[in-house]
């Protein structure tokens, strides 16, 4: 045999070998739309570090994401959604045991350079810019993404914080053609210029090379210390079962993952998961597209946690 045959096939021994003691086989992510950016890049990381892994990641609203777990019994490895209260509410405790915070974001106004009042547009006006006949706004589903519901306490917000009653109701009830199931797919309406502004998450805008409106800490659902402050507004959306419904309250924004119980590569998931949560790793690379890692947090869920991920969250 010649010495490159015999490389040749050394190699690939070598390679089985290594697939039969760490993660090998198909990796299903389903993942918010938000997190498509960095989830690509992540991907890319991970299967560098793995690569008898393939990672097949399915981007959709947080909440759509869970139902196809939940209701329609799709094969799932990793579930990270946007709003962790999703996991909670929406598998916990039927269809995953637990829930690993680690990431924040926040609410903003974003548009392009040609958004009609792109160049008048700010913190004070932007309520009465998107009012105005002549523009036109996108917004999530609240039903199906969080940001939809996100965008709705915002609007509550505003109305408090500016003291202009009715201010919600009247956004709300504007341009409701251009609301889509999650927030990623307003984004060709954006540059089409189909629309003029969306309500979005910071980290998009910052990943797609947009503009932004930055909103006060009391309505963009980024700060912590305003938790308090947040769970005065509400809007009721589906849940868990058809025909009913549940009260989201507003909370500071923080993004959750979890493992299915029946994952069909739980290995490759729990390596997955590690690598995300690393701040070497993956959590360098939310920071990288805008969006600030929390890890560690505090997690309710932390028993059930498994031993290898607790040094990633804190014991209540």
């Amino acid at each position: 045999m010649k010495s490159g045959g015999f490389l040749g096939v050394f190699c690939l021994i070598a390679g089985l070998a290594w697939s039969a003691d760490g993660p090998s086989g198909d990796l299903i992510v389903f993942h918010a739309g938000s997190l498509s950016v960095p989830m690509k890049e992540m991907a890319a990381a991970f299967a560098a570090e793995y690569p008898a892994v393939r990672v097949l990641a399915e981007a959709s609203g947080s909440r759509e994401c869970a139902r196809k777990i939940s209701d329609l019994g799709k094969p799932c490895d990793v579930m990270a959604s946007s709003d962790y209260a999703v996991i909670d509410t929406l598998l916990i405790p039927k269809f995953a045991d637990w829930n690993i915070k680690f990431a924040g974001n926040e609410m903003a106004i974003v548009f392009t350079g040609a958004s009609k009042y792109a160049d008048e547009i700010n913190g004070n006006n932007w309520h009465e810019i998107l009012r105005k006949t002549d523009v036109a706004f996108g917004r999530a589903d609240p039903n199906s993404d969080p940001c939809g519901y996100r965008t709705v306490l915002t609007m509550k917000l505003a109305e408090d914080f500016y003291r202009r009653p009715g201010l919600a109701d009247a956004l709300a009830g504007k341009d409701l053609r251009y609301m889509r199931p999650k927030e990623t797919d307003l984004l060709a309406l954006l540059e089409t210029r189909t629309i003029d502004y969306l309500f979005l998450y910071r980290s998009v805008a910052v990943q797609h090379g947009l503009k932004w409106l930055t909103l006060p800490n009391e309505i963009n659902l980024k700060d912590a210390a305003l938790a308090d402050h947040y769970k005065t507004v509400s809007v009721e959306i589906t849940g868990e079962k058809p025909g009913t419904t549940i009260i989201q309250h507003g909370e500071p924004m923080v993004y959750g993952i979890t493992i299915p119980k029946n994952a069909p590569n739980p290995k490759a998931a729990m390596a997955f998961t590690a690598f995300l949560l690393d701040k070497g790793k993956g959590l360098t690379i939310m920071e990288k597209n805008g969006q600030p890692p929390l890890v560690p947090a505090i997690s309710e869920t932390y028993e059930k946690i498994p031993e290898s991920l607790r040094k990633y969250v804190l014991k209540p």
